[in-house]
Protein backbone atom coordinates (compact mmCIF):
# COMPACT_ATOMS: atom_id res chain seq x y z
CA UNK A 1 0.00 0.00 0.00
CA UNK A 2 1.38 3.41 -0.96
CA UNK A 3 -0.28 6.55 0.35
CA UNK A 4 0.08 10.25 -0.34
CA UNK A 5 0.50 12.27 2.85
CA UNK A 6 0.90 15.98 3.46
CA UNK A 7 3.62 15.73 6.13
CA UNK A 8 5.82 12.77 7.07
CA UNK A 9 6.18 13.72 10.76
CA UNK A 10 2.51 13.37 11.73
CA UNK A 11 2.19 10.34 9.43
CA UNK A 12 5.06 8.64 11.26
CA UNK A 13 3.44 9.38 14.63
CA UNK A 14 0.14 7.87 13.49
CA UNK A 15 1.54 4.74 11.85
CA UNK A 16 4.32 4.01 14.34
CA UNK A 17 2.87 5.13 17.66
CA UNK A 18 -0.85 4.92 16.87
CA UNK A 19 -0.99 1.72 14.81
CA UNK A 20 2.22 0.12 16.06
CA UNK A 21 4.01 -0.38 12.74
CA UNK A 22 7.81 -0.37 12.69
CA UNK A 23 9.58 2.29 10.62
CA UNK A 24 11.84 0.43 8.18
CA UNK A 25 12.98 3.30 5.92
CA UNK A 26 13.06 6.94 6.95
CA UNK A 27 16.03 8.06 4.84
CA UNK A 28 14.46 8.11 1.36
CA UNK A 29 13.74 11.77 0.39
CA UNK A 30 10.07 12.61 0.88
CA UNK A 31 9.06 9.08 1.83
CA UNK A 32 8.52 6.82 4.83
CA UNK A 33 8.07 3.04 4.87
CA UNK A 34 6.56 1.01 7.73
CA UNK A 35 5.90 -2.68 8.30
CA UNK A 36 4.92 -5.33 10.79
CA UNK A 37 6.88 -8.49 11.53
CA UNK A 38 10.09 -7.45 9.76
CA UNK A 39 8.69 -7.27 6.23
CA UNK A 40 10.45 -4.74 3.94
CA UNK A 41 7.31 -2.57 3.95
CA UNK A 42 3.57 -2.95 4.16
CA UNK A 43 2.78 0.75 3.86
CA UNK A 44 4.75 3.39 2.01
CA UNK A 45 3.97 7.09 2.36
CA UNK A 46 5.29 9.99 0.37
CA UNK A 47 4.87 13.74 -0.03
CA UNK A 48 6.02 13.90 -3.64
CA UNK A 49 2.71 15.26 -4.97
CA UNK A 50 0.97 16.05 -1.70
CA UNK A 51 3.31 18.04 0.59
CA UNK A 52 1.31 20.54 2.62
CA UNK A 53 -1.94 19.45 0.98
CA UNK A 54 -5.27 18.94 2.65
CA UNK A 55 -7.42 15.84 2.85
CA UNK A 56 -9.69 15.30 -0.13
CA UNK A 57 -13.35 16.16 0.42
CA UNK A 58 -15.75 13.34 1.29
CA UNK A 59 -16.99 11.64 -1.85
CA UNK A 60 -13.94 12.61 -3.93
CA UNK A 61 -12.50 10.03 -6.29
CA UNK A 62 -9.72 7.90 -4.94
CA UNK A 63 -9.12 5.52 -2.08
CA UNK A 64 -12.02 5.55 0.36
CA UNK A 65 -10.22 3.43 2.96
CA UNK A 66 -8.05 0.37 3.35
CA UNK A 67 -8.23 -2.47 5.84
CA UNK A 68 -5.73 -3.79 8.37
CA UNK A 69 -6.69 -7.25 9.58
CA UNK A 70 -5.69 -8.03 13.17
CA UNK A 71 -5.48 -11.57 14.62
CA UNK A 72 -8.37 -11.34 17.11
CA UNK A 73 -10.79 -9.10 19.01
CA UNK A 74 -8.26 -8.47 21.81
CA UNK A 75 -5.72 -7.12 19.30
CA UNK A 76 -8.41 -4.93 17.77
CA UNK A 77 -9.31 -3.51 21.18
CA UNK A 78 -5.63 -2.84 22.00
CA UNK A 79 -5.09 -1.00 18.69
CA UNK A 80 -8.24 1.05 19.17
CA UNK A 81 -7.16 1.99 22.71
CA UNK A 82 -3.66 2.89 21.50
CA UNK A 83 -5.03 5.14 18.75
CA UNK A 84 -7.32 6.92 21.20
CA UNK A 85 -4.42 7.36 23.67
CA UNK A 86 -2.41 8.97 20.86
CA UNK A 87 -5.28 11.42 20.23
CA UNK A 88 -6.79 9.85 17.10
CA UNK A 89 -10.52 9.79 16.54
CA UNK A 90 -11.87 6.27 16.14
CA UNK A 91 -15.39 5.09 15.40
CA UNK A 92 -17.03 1.72 15.10
CA UNK A 93 -17.74 0.79 11.48
CA UNK A 94 -18.36 -2.40 9.51
CA UNK A 95 -17.58 -4.67 12.46
CA UNK A 96 -14.27 -2.95 13.19
CA UNK A 97 -12.77 0.40 14.06
CA UNK A 98 -12.31 3.20 11.55
CA UNK A 99 -9.51 5.73 12.07
CA UNK A 100 -8.19 8.55 9.90
CA UNK A 101 -4.51 9.45 9.58
CA UNK A 102 -3.41 13.12 9.73
CA UNK A 103 -3.61 13.40 5.91
CA UNK A 104 -7.16 12.06 5.69
CA UNK A 105 -6.37 8.45 4.70
CA UNK A 106 -8.89 6.18 6.40
CA UNK A 107 -8.02 2.75 7.80
CA UNK A 108 -10.51 0.12 8.92
CA UNK A 109 -9.09 -2.12 11.63
CA UNK A 110 -10.84 -5.50 11.73
CA UNK A 111 -10.45 -8.78 13.57
CA UNK A 112 -9.67 -11.98 11.66
CA UNK A 113 -11.34 -14.09 14.36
Amino acid sequence: MHLQVSDLGPAEEFYEHGLGFDVVVRSYPGALFVSAGGYHHHIGMNTWNSAGGSAPPRGARGLDRYQVLLPDADALRRESDRLEAEGSQVEEADGGVLATDPSGNRVLLSSAA
